[in-house]
């Protein structure tokens, strides 16, 4: 099987990846809880669903996923979401101080506390797949955690995974909705990160 690992990085990204897995449940049968009632066959069947979720032996089909943010409110909402009982508590993690619409911030001071964990937990779910494929990435180029965090995530990835695919799904600032001064500064910061890793 081909399986991938999706990344859901900062605000932008965590909420994408909200509405993406919601997709991706309502596609393949799968209840909020995990659960897929037209599955009656635990391990074998058609599994073509296994590319996005891994399923554990009582049946329950869990994303293969993790969200991470520097500030936990976003996450929060996850947690006690509709979808909460779909992902495992290490899936979802979050920091204490958000990165302050901060390329710096989120790449060099308060992202570097986070990255150890992060790329552990993207190791130990990439270790329980038969023949990854790659990795999806969302997060946006506008704020400090998804372009600091996000270009420091991305350069760990092409260490540790160097021959796996990497595709980034990125949310880039627009003047007509912009939330802060210094989105063009974190985009263009971020974007040599894209180009390169």
């Amino acid at each position: 099987m081909r399986e991938i690992v999706s990344i859901h990085i900062g605000q932008a990204g965590i909420q994408t990846g909200n509405s993406c897995w919601e997709l991706y449940c309502l596609e393949h049968r799968i209840n909020p809880d995990g659960q897929m009632p037209s599955d009656q066959t635990v391990g074998w069947g058609d599994d073509s669903f296994n590319t996005f979720f891994s399923e554990t032996g009582s049946g329950k089909h869990v994303p293969r996923a993790l969200y991470v943010d520097l500030e936990p409110t976003v996450c929060d909402e996850v947690r006690s979401g509709t979808y909460k009982q779909l992902y495992h508590p290490d899936q979802i993690m979050s920091g204490k101080e958000d990165a302050a619409n901060n390329y710096a911030r989120g790449h060099y001071t308060v992202g570097k506390e986070l990255i150890d964990s992060a790329v552990d937990k993207i190791r130990k779910m990439a270790d329980n797949c038969t023949g990854l494929q790659g990795f999806l990435v969302f997060h946006a180029t506008g704020g400090g955690t998804g372009s600091g965090f996000g270009s420091l995530l991305l350069e760990r990835l092409s260490v540790d995974f160097g021959r796996k695919s990497k595709l980034s799904f990125a949310v880039t600032p627009s003047p007509q909705v912009s939330t802060a001064v210094v989105e063009p500064y974190n985009s263009v910061l971020s974007t040599h990160a894209l180009l390169e890793h």
